[in-house]
């Protein structure tokens, strides 16, 4: 297993985990001189360095054997990348339809209801820390406060921390003319390092009060009743249980084709995937938002990757690999879905990044993260973690071999795919995307929005979309890897006011 340590600010020395206090100066644990430490416990396991000196002896190792058998046997090499890309789309694909068939058969999620979640008496809900990243937002500011002022829980045990950047005038002017309540506090994350949401959170998080802590986005309109759920939750879970990550759809659903394409895949992937890899013991990336944590064990294992582009990501794994365990709750966060082609795809070449960072910050060391998760949890981060942005980088080359053919059958792509190959790629082809589209088709179904089932009929165009995201997120690993690229918001239709959310 890892183990971790926390840093001691006062003398600068790391201490163990386990450690009530600094065996060098004395500092009992917890205090601030324990909670303000907002760096990783470990470089080893940041993305501070995108590939280590190891890594890159071994990929310059594996390109020098490719060139070589590419000079020596053409045919033959290249026949044999095919053979592999092949196997990672079938193994990609196998895996999905198994997480989707145990999805259904056992859906796996925490479930607190509206009466057990109301239930609970102020006097027994503990202090909770809401973080609350936003850049250049000053237009969803005021959206924002309403939807937290919202929140079904006693304001004076509501930390909520605004988390503005230092040189962004605009928004915490906006922050301060919608008055935000008492328990608000804007909080200005200093212009030093990365300027990503993890290294604004770990400033959030070095002074939270709240015994649980939550992130937010800007545009979030959160289940007015969730952090009671949790609080529930929390009390039901076993003690290993570290995380409870709520459901993400989006409000703006039907606003164009984009956004239904968005949120039947944010349907599958909430409804089935993540709930599956609960169901496997399978470490769970975790989304951007509405992931709640004990604020302790977060500050001691060292908040996130400040270098990580999907930092939540990362952490899930990190969590994993120590022996905690996260749980899906059956609980929805409204977002805005990206409606806008050029704005999705800085999105989602800013998630395929990140999750290629995560990839190699893991696989460091593969048989310590084979020890640490299991076969099955190595097998399913390699899947699902690497697999993910692996897939959808191969499928243009596919999509050109298979253009270049049925426009002029040349004779060399023929000699690439023997028979025993032609056929188990014709297969994987026929069969896997009709499998993709037939469980994206399902999931859309069980929302009970019928537009997006017929979105979900017209995927082929998003996969394509997915792919363009992907050869920018692998130029962008290579030229600035902890990169954030802003998301714009506000390009929604006119929303519901949270008020009118919290009465529903």
């Amino acid at each position: 297993m890892l183990s971790f340590g926390v840093l001691c600010l006062e003398c600068r020395q790391r201490i163990a985990l386990t450690a009530n206090y600094c065996r060098h100066c004395g500092h009992a644990r917890p205090g601030s001189h324990w909670r303000r430490d907002v760096r990783l416990p470990s470089r080893e396991l940041s993305a501070e360095t995108t590939v280590t000196r190891g890594q890159r002896r071994w990929f310059a190792l594996a390109a020098v054997v490719a060139l070589l058998a590419v000079g020596r046997w053409p045919i033959e090499a290249i026949t044999s990348a095919i053979a592999l890309a092949t196997a990672l789309y079938i193994g990609v694909l196998v895996y999905r339809l198994l997480m989707f068939r145990d999805a259904l058969r056992n859906p796996t999620m925490m479930r607190v209801s509206d009466a057990d979640a109301r239930a609970l008496s102020d006097d027994e809900l503990p202090p909770y820390t809401v973080l609350v990243p936003a850049y250049r937002e000053p237009e969803v500011i005021g959206q924002l406060l309403r939807a937290v002022d919202a929140i079904r829980y006693p304001k004076d045990r509501l930390d909520v921390r605004i988390l503005l950047e230092a040189d962004d005038l605009e928004t915490w002017r906006a922050a301060e003319a919608a008055r935000p309540s008492s328990n608000v506090t804007l909080v200005r994350v200093p212009p030093v390092g990365p300027r990503t949401k993890p290294k604004a959170c770990n400033v959030g998080l070095a002074g939270a009060r709240g015994q649980f802590v939550t992130i937010y986005d800007a545009e979030d309109l959160p289940d007015p009743l969730q952090l009671r759920r949790v609080v529930a939750a929390f009390r039901r879970a076993p003690a290993n249980v570290a995380c409870l990550q709520a459901q993400l759809s989006y409000h703006n659903a039907d606003q164009n084709l984009l956004t239904r394409w968005f949120t039947a895949e944010y349907g599958l992937w909430f409804g089935q995937m993540l709930p599956s890899l609960v169901i496997r013991g399978a470490p769970l990336p975790l989304g951007g938002t509405s992931n709640h944590f004990r604020t302790d064990l977060l500050v001691a294992i060292g908040g996130w990757d400040p270098y990580n582009v999907t930092e939540d990501a990362d952490l899930g794994i990190r969590l994993h690999r120590l022996g905690f365990r996260t749980q899906v709750l059956d609980s929805v966060t409204l977002e805005e879905g990206n409606s806008d082609f050029v704005n999705w795809i800085k999105q989602r070449s800013r998630w395929y990044k990140g999750y290629l960072q995560t990839w190699l910050v893991h696989m460091r060391h593969p048989r310590t993260l084979w020890r640490d998760l299991g076969p099955a949890g190595f097998v399913g981060f390699n899947l699902f973690v690497g697999g993910t942005p692996a897939v959808v980088l191969i499928n243009p080359i596919f999509w050109t071999l298979t253009a270049l053919w049925f426009i002029g059958r040349p004779d060399w792509i023929l000699a690439l795919f023997p028979g025993w190959l032609y056929y188990l790629g014709m297969a994987s082809m026929v069969i896997g995307n009709a499998a993709v589209l037939y469980i994206s088709m399902v999931s859309a179904r069980t929302s009970g929005r019928p537009s997006l089932v017929l979105a979900a009929t017209l995927q082929p165009v998003y996969w394509a979309m997915m792919s363009v995201a992907a050869i920018k997120a692998l130029a962008q690993l290579l030229s600035a890897p902890s990169f954030w690229e802003k998301t714009t918001h506000g390009l929604d239709q006119p929303v519901a006011d949270s008020d009118d959310r919290a009465a529903a």
